[in-house]
């Protein structure tokens, strides 16, 4: 398929791999921040084709993964208790709450629906006056214009029975809670080049200045993956931190400008708390007060506290990249993708799914 095939290579992939073991001389610790890269790490056998001297650790980069737990009770609070539609992306129906999930409370009555775009629950609220609509808006900055576009048409159409649970999460500064992290051992970053398509590069350039690491936008197909990797190792070996971009063909230095004005005219910064890793200063949007009427949070007026997690469940720990996923001594047996016990093994960008699917680990 044009424009995939080229990306996917092998012949191109087996050049990049004798460049990157000529490249290196000790080694290097590289943190992958978005799930679809450890996807494609791991379903195209990379990992385990790149050099020892290069260990490849899986970061955050799941915003299904990292959504609270509160914040998935209050989605299921909404939709059994409340007289409420509640819409969201197909990812999101079977991440565990701290009881059930959506997907389970479908089952028990409620009214749950599988969209592809929030402007989807727009239509939906104003098919259902008597309704109120929800839209879980979870997402990176990647899908945060959209969700925000959602609040503008719903605004302009003067629907009172809509708004959006919103559960955004921001790159950069998990990246930087990940450095600070005092048993972090990372020499390197591919950042998630979705991302950067909205917002551009700009912020990453203070984080690489700062801490002295390499940070390389990097695209998602297997010759992306390679590329940016030895991207990374060429300035690790040089003595060199900057940010570079692997991914040029769709990300610019400026990012989308319109994309970006969409989400500053609804949303603002705010600390968020990350599902397994904990509240992470300026690393969330939430609605504005002048759009207040569009957000379930304050419409609702839900207060549910943050529950513990399965103690069996070693997530938090994964997506900071201090284990594994075979690591779990649950991994494979309690916790499959048919019963997870957390959501890196649900989710499509899960690093747990990612293991369990493609690594050979687990038999058939």
């Amino acid at each position: 398929m044009k424009y995939m095939s080229e990306y996917r290579d092998p012949e191109l992939a087996k050049k990049y791999l004798e460049e990157i073991k000529k490249t290196v001389s000790q080694p290097w610790s590289i943190m992958e921040v978005c799930g679809g890269q450890t996807h494609s790490l791991v379903k195209n056998g990379i990992i385990d084709m790149l050099p020892k001297e290069v260990t490849m650790i899986h970061g955050p980069g799941c915003p299904v993964c990292v959504t609270p737990l509160n914040i998935i009770d209050k989605a299921i609070h909404l939709a059994l208790n409340e007289n409420v539609i509640l819409c969201s992306f197909g990812d999101m129906l079977r991440v565990p709450g701290s009881g059930k999930n959506l997907l389970e409370a479908k089952a028990e009555g409620a009214d749950v629906r599988i969209l592809y775009s929030p402007l989807e629950a727009v239509r939906i609220a104003e098919d259902n006056p008597d309704k109120e609509v929800v839209f879980f808006a979870v997402g990176f900055e990647t899908t945060a214009p959209a969700n925000a576009l959602s609040v503008i048409h719903a605004h302009r159409k003067e629907l009172k029975n809509y708004s959006i649970l919103a559960s955004h999460v921001l790159v950069p500064p998990a990246i930087k809670a990940v450095i600070d992290d005092e048993e972090s051992k990372i020499d390197g970053f591919l950042a998630a080049g979705h991302v950067c398509t909205i917002m551009g590069n700009a912020e990453y350039h203070p984080l690489s200045a700062k801490y002295k690491v390499p940070i390389v936008v990097t695209g998602f197909e297997p010759l992306d993956v390679l590329q940016g990797i030895l991207m990374v190792l060429r300035q690790l070996e040089e003595s060199k931190s900057q940010v570079e971009n692997q991914y040029a063909r769709i990300v610019k230095e400026e990012g989308n400008p319109d994309a970006q004005k969409m989400i500053h005219t609804v949303f603002e910064i705010k600390n968020q708390i990350w599902r397994g890793i904990g509240e992470i200063p300026d690393s969330g949007y939430q609605v504005r007060p002048e759009y207040a009427a569009f957000d379930a949070n304050r419409k609702f007026s839900i207060q549910i506290e943050e529950a513990p997690e399965n103690p069996d469940c070693i997530s938090g720990q994964i997506m900071k990249g201090l284990k594994k996923p075979f690591e779990c001594s649950q991994f494979g047996k309690k916790c499959k993708p048919t019963n997870p016990l957390g959501a890196p093994m649900v989710s499509s960008e899960g690093a747990c799914a990612a293991y369990y699917h493609f690594s050979g680990l687990v038999e058939a």
